[in-house]
């Protein structure tokens, strides 16, 4: 039974997002419109331009960097380097990230765009998950 099983959700959660990242590229333009990435981005990926390319990787190699924090965190993989900030950091970049929901909601009520409701409710998942795993794992995170 693995000890922190919060933080191992939270580690697959990121490791897929990076994987989905990368394969919006490899998927193109239509991808990049139905992930939400914005016209502007697909227009530049038809015109063969490789700054989507080149910011889709960044954030694939962020979230990849989050997954194995989680993964460390969880005992999983060798400690990293600070844990205990990195973690609440995610969590916290996870946790608003997912709220931005309720300005949303109080600026614009009932015209949330649905790629804004789902990807801050998932978005929001990722946060509980970080956040519950860390505070589990606390006590064990401390420099050694």
């Amino acid at each position: 039974m693995p000890q922190n099983p919060a933080l191992i959700v939270g580690g697959v959660l990121s490791a897929l997002a990076s994987v989905l990242h990368l394969a919006v590229i490899l998927g193109g333009p239509g991808w990049y419109r139905f992930f939400g990435a914005g016209e502007g981005m697909a227009r530049m990926a038809e015109r063969g331009s490789i700054y989507p390319t080149l910011i889709t990787i960044g954030i694939a190699s962020v979230l990849a960097v989050w997954s194995a924090y989680a993964f460390a965190g969880a005992g999983l993989i060798p400690r990293l380097p600070l844990m205990r900030t990195a973690l609440v950091l995610i969590s916290a970049v996870y946790l608003l990230r997912g709220l931005v929901l309720i300005p949303a909601f109080i600026v614009n009520p009932g015209g949330i765009l649905p790629f804004v409701l789902w990807s801050s409710l998932i978005v929001l998942v990722y946060g509980i998950a970080y956040a519950v795993g860390t505070w589990i794992a606390w006590p064990g995170l401390s420099a050694r």
